[in-house]
């Protein structure tokens, strides 16, 4: 199996210590729908940045970003949807809550605080282990951002209530085209194997990203390429600048994803000669190990997957002794918690 390749740099269990471990994905997120990324609300223009162009065109070009927050916020969520509904979030022991997320009151416990991390108000914190960083749009946000003016109007199909007065309901805002290319790298660091099958799990099923994402924000992930190493690759930028040159000319929205996923790959190809690469899958390894994470997560395994998963953090759990009269799973485990300051 292609993911027994990458075993020199994955961990057999869930250590206290880090040992310069690294798994990198390689990811390539397309736009299905209108998306919006922004962080000032609404009215403001969408997240973006001057950068240099390419690697070797050094013209300066403004970009999209899509920020970390917004990639890794709902693959988080998915992957706790489905904790949830296996029984698998546990209770926080300070106000006997489930565990949830931006309420300062994390279980401490659960699959997603030991991968993604959590800082306790009142003291306890665990580093993530997922490295993100912003991820860039191919092309420049001029090529690719539209204006949409929206209108509520009322019941009687016209913008003038009954009294006659006008709708102040009439907004124009920026949103990202369908097909919009964003070229990202994730770096994973000490995760064991079922720990990888969690996270590519949600990355590849999560759908929805940015701003009203019940309307818009339909998004695609696909991972083009997975290495393990003992230090870092290159950045997301360094990636999508790369990429731009590898493209050549002409380059207009919308691009085929086709001739974006070739030129990727041609980049990606000469990082197994960066220092510090052991492994890097083979296009037929990758399809491997996607196809086993996929039977991993399906109907018939994931119930058996998620739990292995969970039970595998048991020798570290804690609960505090005067706390243990919670409800919370995992009481009376007295093994110190594993914490990463």
């Amino acid at each position: 199996m292609s993911i027994q390749k990458l075993s020199p740099v994955l961990a057999t269990t869930y250590e206290n210590f880090p040992k310069g471990r690294f798994i990198t994905l390689i990811v390539i997120r397309t736009t299905q729908s209108e998306t919006i990324f922004r962080t000032e609300g609404s009215g403001e223009s969408m997240c973006n940045e001057f950068v240099q162009a390419g690697v070797t065109n050094d013209n300066i070009i403004q970009r999209l970003v899509m920020t970390k927050r917004k990639q890794v916020a709902p693959e988080r969520r998915y992957g706790r949807e489905h904790l949830r509904a296996h029984d698998l979030l546990f209770t926080n022991i300070k106000d006997n809550s489930i565990c949830s997320l931006n309420t300062n009151a994390p279980c401490e416990m659960c699959v997603d605080c030991f991968l993604y991390g959590f800082a306790a108000g009142g003291g306890g914190a665990q580093k993530s282990r997922i490295w993100t960083e912003d991820a860039f749009s191919i092309l420049p946000a001029t090529d690719v951002v539209g204006d949409r003016t929206i209108n509520a109007i009322y019941e009687n199909g016209t913008m003038r209530d009954e009294k006659g007065n006008a709708s102040t309901a009439l907004n124009t805002s920026e949103y990202i085209k369908p097909g919009v290319h964003f070229l990202d790298v994730v770096t994973l660091k000490d995760v064991t194997t079922d720990e990888l099958r969690y996270i590519i799990g949600n990355i590849l099923f999560t759908s929805r990203y940015g701003a009203v994402s019940s309307r818009v924000g339909r998004m695609e992930n696909q991972i083009l390429g997975i290495f393990g190493s003992i230090t870092e690759l290159p950045s997301s930028l360094e990636l999508v600048q790369a990429t731009y040159d590898a493209l050549g000319e002409p380059l207009e929205h919308p691009l085929n994803i086709n001739r974006v996923i070739t030129a990727t790959k041609q980049v990606i190809t000469n990082w197994q000669n960066r220092r510090g690469v052991s492994v890097q899958l083979s296009d037929e390894e990758l399809t491997n190990l996607i196809s086993d994470v996929e039977t991993h997560w399906s109907e018939a395994e994931r119930d058996t997957f998620l739990k292995r998963l969970s039970q595998s953090y048991e020798p570290f759990r804690q609960v505090a002794p005067d706390k243990n009269k919670g409800k919370g799973k995992g009481k009376n485990k007295n093994t110190p918690v594993e914490v990463e300051n």
